[in-house]
């Protein structure tokens, strides 16, 4: 099992199987020098699809040559765009598609469409977020903090299902689920209480869940000695699954500004992982992000 992104670094240059990231909308700075820094590193190879004159220019401030990329020129609709990192992995030319400076709205809907995206066949047509950090010895990720506002129960069910292939890929196959509220018991003036134990309830193959927890009560040892809690989640939580998107979206930031943390995000439910990333994060957390998406590809999750 995984427990730094040092180790998946290791891990993954050890099985010398570079991945092609296709970049859509590539004349963003942010977003190209996360893809530079991983190419620099061995871990990828890139395409980058957007304003050529300005891309040249960018990589050429980084100390790149652009014959080291395959550029593809052009300037049009942001979800075009899109569409040709997509078709690009769809046709076997890329391995991963990620986000320049585009909407997240559009790149999503290029993933999301039926005919041209990258939704299983099989599958159901939700697409969720994973942050993963490393915390006490091992990984823990959150989810959903981007995409999916006010899930609910079934919604919430389909992020888990997202995040297990993700706790795969670091080693996880039986990873321990939290299903966060503000406190453990169950109470009808907090709705989340009663979701979180209807979802604990049901279950989830391949994983052990339990809800409602509080955040200490989740994660903190310590904390379930002193509030005496009884609970095989308690205190070792692997996932941590919030209630709505503005529970998710503050821990996340949390962890990275208060906590000092580097947060890996990654993309579930398509059917390849893909990055998103944003101007705020970290020169290393749009690294690992690039990276947790290679050793899925590797591990085939």
């Amino acid at each position: 099992m995984f427990t730094t992104f040092k180790e998946i670094e290791s891990y993954v240059l050890s099985q010398n199987m570079k991945k092609h990231i296709a970049l859509a909308n590539a004349h963003d700075e942010p977003a190209l020098s996360a893809v530079v820094n991983a190419k620099r590193r061995g871990v990828v190879e890139g395409t980058l699809i957007g304003k050529k004159a300005e891309i040249v220019q960018m990589l050429h401030g980084m100390g790149e040559s652009e014959a080291d990329y395959e550029i593809i020129d052009f300037d049009g609709e942001e979800l075009e765009s899109a569409k040709i990192a997509i078709k690009l992995v769809k046709e076997g030319k890329a391995d991963i598609p990620m986000k320049g400076i585009l909407q997240t709205s559009n790149f999503a809907r290029a993933i999301l469409n039926r005919e041209t995206g990258l939704i299983p066949a099989s599958g159901r047509r939700l697409v969720s977020q994973c942050g993963i950090f490393e915390y006490e010895g091992r990984f823990v990720m959150i989810t959903d903090a981007a995409i999916n506002i006010n899930p609910d129960v079934d919604t919430q069910i389909g992020i888990v299902e997202n995040a297990l292939p993700v706790a795969k890929a670091l080693g996880n196959d039986c990873p321990k689920v939290a299903v966060l509220s503000a406190v453990e018991n169950v109470t009808e003036k907090m709705a989340s209480t009663v979701t979180a134990a209807e979802i604990a309830r049901r279950g989830v193959p391949g994983c052990i869940i339990s809800g409602p927890l509080a955040l200490d009560g989740a994660i903190s040892m310590e904390s379930v000695k002193h509030k005496a809690i009884h609970d095989p989640v308690a205190g070792q939580a692997d996932i941590l699954l919030v209630p709505f998107i503005e529970i998710g979206n503050v821990l996340y930031k949390a962890c990275t500004y208060i906590a000092g943390k580097t947060m890996a995000s990654t993309i579930c439910g398509a059917s390849c992982p893909v990055v998103i990333t944003s101007r705020a994060d970290t020169p290393n957390s749009k690294y690992y992000s690039i990276l947790m998406a290679v050793l899925r590809c590797i591990k085939g999750c």
